[in-house]
């Protein structure tokens, strides 16, 4: 008979096997009809639900400890926004994510009123509602490949405006319930309160600032990588539970640990820890959604319901699409924008959750708002399904002509270069050298933690990491970029490097460094076309200084070391031929291509001395 320990475990290993077998068949289907992924994890949760299957049905205590994704979701977006980036982007976040905060809350708090809710619970609602998804917003970017393009900017400088304002809205909250709060000393006590979490956010910033990167570096020193992901995932947790102990959002402390950690080297190696346990958390979010779907709810009060949502996205869209022709953007891109930001947002339970903690909404007026931004956040892929897909490719072919220049004109993108090279050494200086100083931006990635801090004093923006990593490899912009140098020194290393790009990224020119001739024949396997092996170009061009200095002209010298070169690559692709018939093969080949080489040589010198005979004869007949 099993104990109560192993019944629970059991349990959890059974709703762990649902979550995954519902999502892994219902999420491939949804994004392969092009309702995207979000719309395939709503779906799951509805059907394995309290209203579906019922093979689930603690759909609010699976909400609560999904909500950490959405912590780890401004975790990552910390992390991307460098000050550079933040102040390239100030008005569209300030401006024109302040202009539809304001207008929409505004609309919705009078249209709530309208509804009959009372003047506070219009306005807390109004608030939430206000507030789009972050998670469904990013994800139909990212899947639409619209990231790039001025839509996609402006939506994701509206995102992190709504995130930061969730910061003031939840200090808010606490206010509107101080008229039914006790007057016994309680004002000190929230004095002591604010003071507390002032200084743990003070605190915060100064140990960021100062100790998380020299941390990180004793770190990556140890080599192991499970080290590494331990302490990423203890920070990330550590500053949630820090937080949470002042009474302020998780959220708040991990966006600021990642705003500090934006211009870290270990940026992207944080993001390749932080991204799968992020996309796995905001999945069973929105599964948590589905079952949270209150559909007995929903057929009692079927008309006020949906009226609310066609309310809240109608409002959405309006105030939306005005901002998009405010801002310029084309009239394609401005409907695409409306819809892609007219859902109610994750951000909108923490809200309602925390204001009925606070006493400031009832319960029943929290299900029926959950209700109704559930029900909005699966009208967003129907939507962007409506606006079709050939709209969405004329856009990006549009975007690509505008962005295609001659290359003398051409001008590259400081937040995505147009070249990564993998391995910093002693070879991959010389080429990160050479681009920097013709002004061409490259992301460097290496996995010495003292090489890169000495490389990032003269400007270079290198990464810590493992190149061969799939998900750093994302991060670090392989999917935009143009070239991949591999410099790395592992031959194994650099090998699955180029076959985890030939696989992942068709796109990338390929650019490697190859060891000797056997690493050669091993990127030959792998049809690598741009092949330099390290040592033997600089071998080449110091024999031909000998040669210069032993007299022979620089006609002579340059005609020489192209012979040569001609030579070798021949015998490299003739011994490439017969590799795999043994060492014999391969030295019958090296001897019989050596001796025509110098029969070629030795042709070579008979018509040399010819010449020298005719210019001397021509100079004695003058």
């Amino acid at each position: 008979m099993a104990s109560p320990e192993q019944n629970a475990l059991l349990e959890i290993l059974q709703h762990i096997g649902i979550y995954l077998g519902t999502t892994v068949l219902l999420v491939p289907i949804a994004k392969r009809i092009g309702l995207g992924s979000v719309l395939g994890y709503l779906s799951a949760g509805i059907l394995i639900g309290p209203w579906g299957l019922q093979l689930i049905t603690n759909a609010e205590e699976i909400l609560h400890f999904s909500e950490f994704g959405v912590v780890l979701l401004l975790f990552l977006i910390g992390l991307e926004l460098s000050p550079a980036t933040l102040w390239s982007l100030r008005k569209p976040i300030f401006g024109l994510g302040g202009l539809q905060l304001l207008s929409t809350s505004l609309l919705l708090w009078g249209a709530l009123l309208l509804f009959n809710f009372n003047m506070i619970t219009s306005f807390v609602a109004a608030l939430g509602l206000a507030l789009s998804s972050t998670a469904i917003g990013l994800q139909l970017l990212h899947e639409k490949n619209i990231f790039a393009t001025k839509a996609g900017k402006t939506s994701f400088s509206i995102l992190l405006f709504q995130d930061l304002a969730v910061i003031p809205m939840l200090a808010l909250l606490p206010l509107l319930a101080l008229p039914d709060a006790p007057a016994d000393g309680s004002s000190v006590n929230a004095w002591l309160a604010g003071a507390k979490a002032l200084g743990v956010v003070v605190g915060l910033v100064l140990v960021g600032h100062f100790a998380l990167r020299p941390t990180m570096r004793l770190l990556a020193k140890t080599g192991l990588s499970e080290i590494f992901t331990a302490f990423a995932l203890f920070l990330v947790i550590g500053i949630a539970l820090l937080m949470h102990w002042v009474n302020l959002s998780m959220a708040l402390g991990t966006f600021i640990a990642g705003l500090l950690l934006a211009d870290s080297e270990y940026r992207h190696a944080l993001e390749t820890v932080i991204e799968p346990l992020k996309g796995l958390l905001m999945g069973l979010f929105f599964v948590a959604v589905g079952m949270s779907i209150d559909f007995g709810l929903l057929k009692q009060e079927s008309s006020l319901i949906f009226a609310l949502v066609l309310t809240l996205v109608g409002i959405k869209a309006l105030v939306l699409f005005i901002i998009g022709r405010l801002a310029h953007l084309p009239r394609c891109q401005t409907a695409l924008f409306a819809v892609l930001l007219s859902q109610g947002g994750e951000f909108a339970f923490v809200i309602f959750s925390l204001a009925r903690s606070k006493g400031i909404l009832l319960a029943d007026t929290i299900d029926l708002l959950v209700l109704v931004v559930a029900l909005s956040m699966m009208t967003t892929p129907l939507l962007m399904f409506i606006l079709d897909k050939r709209a969405a490719a004329r856009l990006k072919l549009k975007q690509h002509a505008k962005q295609t220049h001659t290359p003398e004109n051409q001008q590259f993108d400081e937040e995505t270069p147009p070249v990564i090279i993998a391995g910093f050494g002693r070879f991959g200086q010389i080429i990160g050298r050479l681009l920097h100083a013709n002004q061409i931006p490259v992301t460097l990635l290496d996995h010495d933690p003292d090489h890169i801090e000495r490389t990032r004093k003269y400007g270079f923006k290198v990464f810590y990491g493992d190149a061969t990593t799939l998900s750093l490899l994302r991060a670090a912009g392989a999917d935009k970029a143009q070239i991949l140098f591999v410099a790395i020194d592992d031959r194994e290393q650099s090998l699955a490097l180029v076959r985890r790009c030939q696989r992942h990224f068709p796109h990338l020119k390929l650019i490697v460094r190859a060891w000797d001739a056997e690493h050669y024949f091993a990127y030959q396997n792998l049809g690598v076309e741009h092949i330099y092996r390290e040592t033997f170009h600089t071998a080449l061009r110091s024999g031909g200084e000998v040669l210069s200095h032993l007299g022979f002209s620089d006609s002579q010298v340059e005609q020489a070391s192209l012979r040569f070169y001609q030579h070798d690559l021949h015998l490299l692709e003739q011994m490439y031929q017969v590799r795999d018939q043994g060492l014999d093969a391969l030295a019958d080949t090296s001897k019989r291509l050596r001796d025509h080489f110098n029969q070629t040589l030795e042709e070579d010198e008979q018509a040399l001395k010819a010449y020298c005979r005719q210019q001397n004869n021509q100079k004695k007949g003058e």
